[in-house]
């Protein structure tokens, strides 16, 4: 059974920086797409970012120019490095694979809180 587990989620002040990690835990087919998404209360889950197996990457404008998406193929994980941060970033993030046969994958949220 394939799980996602996240880590990183926590407080920061405007301005600073938060690394979010996604690993794969249990056996899954090769990941086509590692993605990013957050949801605040009240809104609708969006994209923040995404990154393929080949290296194309897609940015929510909101966050291009503040946040990466680097992934680790051999060790099936994908991070949201989260630069300049704002208030308006606060939310739930989850991660998201989708796996080369077809198959979504999601972890459980990790909050993230931007106030000072």
């Amino acid at each position: 059974q394939v799980q996602l587990v996240e880590s990183g989620g926590g407080l920061v002040q405007p301005g600073g920086s938060l690394r979010l990690s996604c690993a794969a835990s249990g056996s899954i087919f090769s990941i086509y797409v590692m993605g990013w998404y957050r949801q605040a209360p009240g809104n609708q889950r969006e994209l923040v970012a995404q990154i393929t197996s080949g290296g194309s990457t897609t940015y929510a404008d909101s966050v291009k120019g503040r946040f990466t998406i680097p992934r680790d193929n051999a060790k099936n994980t994908a991070y949201l490095q989260m630069n300049s941060m704002k208030p308006e970033d606060t939310s739930v993030y989850y991660c998201s694979f989708l796996s080369a046969n077809g198959v979504f994958y999601w972890g459980q949220g990790t909050l993230v809180t931007v106030s000072s």
